[in-house]
């Protein structure tokens, strides 16, 4: 899989008010994440279950810095 891979469908937040997000795709068992301002960077892939443990921790706040 080519990371400029058009058939992928990318999606971001809602919130994103700026370009400065991630953006994620689902392709065969994995999730990947990329820099919305560098789409043809390098892409970051999780597997379901890291993937659930990852938004498990944000739903907890375990990630709120502020």
């Amino acid at each position: 899989m080519q990371q400029t891979d058009t058939r992928l469908e990318w999606r971001k937040s809602e919130f994103c008010g700026s370009s400065a997000c991630v953006e994620v795709a689902q392709h065969a068992d994995s999730l990947l994440v990329r820099d919305s301002k560098n789409p043809s960077g390098p892409v970051l892939t999780f597997d379901h279950a890291e993937w659930d443990a990852f938004v498990a921790g944000v739903r907890a706040g375990n990630f709120d810095f502020r």
